[in-house]
């Protein structure tokens, strides 16, 4: 049995393939489905089945797509209610890999339809515990309250995850290699290890989760602070359960044109300093120029599902690139278009005179965009008025606009966004972006 593991580092996800005697399964697939196609071409084999451990909320999967392509059979929970063809997989069931065989275990608590896969070859056990066991956490219980074929509150699930971490890995080995779906930067938990796998045995002994404690105890941990929703994770849980278009066929529909203007709402993915030097009016700054860019997740967060946009590259180049992004939260549907700049009619942001806003704090109303659970660890300007950045359009009506706004964040990423959209609201009102100089208040 050989394991593929698959990275994409801007949502922390991670896909697998199992190849054994000339057969692949595919487990939790991303959008971009020819990865998968190289590794069997690669490995000579076919792909003849393709694994949802659940509905994802954090992106959307290809899993439709490699079923009308290839020919593979789509296996998922019956309590999944898919909309799609596939065959039910769950707890008692089993399927053939070459030589492998894998079996299902139902284990509810990220959702309620969540399974895990137990792959097993001789002496060989693997298990891919999808959103359900992260290595040195486990997967959040609060996003299928208004989601998914079967709803369920966070209580609820918090409970039924205290079950399954007691009851449904009990009889398997401490040698069990774990292949989880997330890795640490993911929304989908929140004390996730940047290590990309682990044993059964480590986890018991490291995984908080697995110590003795009260069902009480382990549901107040697991609903203590946990991260903000994004606003894309309930409409890529629906995209999910219907199966995505072809993505293809999909970023083909959006159209680009080349140094232009367009009106509505406008996403710049530009560097912040390219942006800063000239921008549409009214441009939002949401950088995707790296792999460390959490573009995807910020887009979803700023951006609502449905919500019509444009697109701002700075190279006619960066094009495909871009719409794959967009296509991994599904947002290709609502993009209007994808442009580069012209020459005219741009606008500049203002400079922060560092020095003063040092030695004269007062004078400026501080923004604190950051996430409400890094807020409540402390905060570097005791008079920051606090506005998560997911929440910023919504809360910003309740900025004072009588100083000039300085925003911030922990590193730079997001005070780019967040000020762009003050400075996209408050047309009366100098915006200042603090950007990296936060590291001088450290």
């Amino acid at each position: 049995m050989n394991i593929k593991q698959f990275e994409y580092k801007p949502l922390a996800h991670y896909s697998y393939a199992i190849v054994s005697k000339g057969e692949m399964a595919i487990i939790d697939p991303e959008r971009n489905a020819t990865q998968y196609y190289a590794f069997a071409k690669e490995n000579k084999c076919k792909i003849v089945a393709v694994i949802e451990t659940h509905p994802h909320a954090d992106f959307v999967s290809s899993h439709l797509q490699i079923h009308e392509e290839t020919g593979a059979t789509i296996y998922n929970s019956k309590k999944l209610g898919a909309d799609y063809p596939h065959t039910s997989f769950d707890e008692g069931d089993a399927i053939s890999i070459g030589d492998a065989t894998l079996f299902a275990i139902n284990t509810p608590g990220h959702s309620p339809d969540s399974i895990t896969i137990v792959a097993k070859d001789g002496d060989e056990t693997s298990l891919f515990t999808g959103d359900t066991l992260f290595i040195g956490d486990v997967g959040r219980p609060d996003l299928r309250e208004k989601a998914g074929n079967m709803t369920a509150k966070r209580q609820e699930l918090a409970e039924m995850m205290y079950d399954t971490i007691q009851k449904k890995f009990k009889d398997l080995p401490n040698d069990a290699l774990i292949y989880p779906a997330h890795g640490a930067g993911s929304l989908c938990g929140k004390n996730l290890s940047s290590d990309n796998s682990s044993t059964l045995g480590n986890e018991r002994m490291g995984n908080w989760a697995f110590r003795e404690q009260t069902k009480d105890d382990f549901v107040s941990t697991l609903l203590d602070s946990q991260p903000f929703i994004p606003s894309y994770f309930g409409f890529n849980v629906d995209i999910n359960k219907s199966g995505a278009e072809n993505v293809r066929k999909a970023i083909a529909k959006v159209p680009f044109q080349y140094h232009t203007s367009v009106k509505g709402l406008l996403v710049d993915t530009r560097k912040e300093a390219k942006f800063k030097e000239g921008h549409l009016p009214g441009s939002i700054n949401i950088q995707a120029t790296s792999e460390n860019d959490k573009f995807e997740t910020w887009l979803g967060s700023i951006v609502e599902p449905m919500e019509a946009f444009h697109l701002i590259i700075e190279d006619p180049s960066e094009l495909h690139d871009i719409l794959e992004r967009v296509s991994k939260i599904g947002y290709e549907t609502q993009l209007e278009s994808v442009i580069t700049l012209g020459t005219e009619n741009l606008k500049q942001s203002a400079d922060l005179d560092l020095e003063d806003f040092k030695q004269n704090p007062s004078n400026y109303t501080i923004v604190d965009i950051r996430n409400q659970s890094e807020i409540n660890d402390g905060k570097f300007f005791e008079n920051a008025l606090e506005h998560p950045l997911n929440e910023l359009r919504d809360t910003l009506k309740q900025i004072p606009t009588d100083k000039p706004l300085v925003v911030h964040c922990a590193g730079g990423y997001r005070s780019a966004a967040g000020s762009s959209i003050l400075e996209k609201s408050f047309k009366d009102t100098t915006v200042f972006d603090l950007s990296e100089n936060i590291n001088d208040f450290k």
